[in-house]
Parts: structure tokens; C-alpha cells; sequence
């Protein structure tokens, strides 16, 4: 697969997997909030750990931007996703209140790719 569809569908799959995963435990979101509040950035890093593993194999060089770049795309894909399903119909919140509860907590997916692309540029150094 070439490279930008690859960042397009990991992306996507980073989204997709932590809102399935909410979606079938909302009951608990209800019943014991913290908990949910716990799980979900778990669910997300192990979402976004999963694919920059993935997505680096195939890059052998400037690996620091690279994860800059995909940091950036996913948590662009992911917010935008997000407010597809939150600024509209049941799931409605206003665009403050979406950031504060769900929209900070994206900021572990840069940090993630970032992180990755430094280890890995690191260990091209050597």
C-alpha cells in the first residue's frame, strides 16, 4: 500500500477502534465515569502504539518528521471525525465542551508518533 492511503486508513482505524470501544462500554460512562475517563486514553494509545508500529516499518529515513506529520494527520482525522459525530443529532455538545472532555486527550496521538519518529531516527544514528 502506498504511503498516504496508509496514513489516511491508520488514521482512520486509530479513530475507529477507540470510538467502537467507548460506544459498547458507554453503560459504564453512566454508571462509573472515571473509570470510562480511565480506559478510553488507554484504549487510544494502544490504538495509536499499534499503528505507528505499522506505519514506521516501512520508513527508513527522517523518521522524526515523519512522525510529526502523521501526528498531526491523525489528530486531525480524529477531531474531524469527532465532530462529524458530536455537533450534530443525539450525541450533541457544543465545540468547548467537546474539547474539554474528548478533544485534549487526542493530544497523546502526536506525542505518540512524535516519540516513535525520535526513537527511531535516534537508533538510524547509530
Amino acid at each position: 500500500m502506498k504511503k498516504k492511503p496508509r496514513i489516511i486508513l491508520y488514521g482512520f482505524l486509530v479513530w475507529l477502534i477507540p470510538f467502537i470501544a467507548a460506544f459498547l462500554i458507554y453503560p459504564i460512562h453512566e454508571s462509573n465515569r472515571p473509570f470510562f475517563e480511565s480506559i478510553m486514553p488507554v484504549i487510544i494509545v494502544t490504538s495509536v502504539v499499534l499503528f505507528c508500529n505499522m506505519y514506521f516499518r516501512h520508513i527508513k529515513k527522517e523518521q522524526l518528521r515523519e512522525g510529526f506529520f502523521l501526528g498531526l494527520v491523525w489528530l486531525a482525522i480524529s477531531i474531524l471525525l469527532d465532530l462529524l459525530m458530536f455537533m450534530w443529532g443525539p450525541m450533541k455538545i457544543s465545540f468547548l465542551d467537546y474539547m474539554a472532555d474528548i478533544g485534549l486527550t487526542y493530544l497523546i496521538i502526536p506525542v505518540i508518533c512524535i516519540g516513535f519518529g525520535y526513537v527511531l531516527s535516534r537508533k538510524a544514528l547509530k
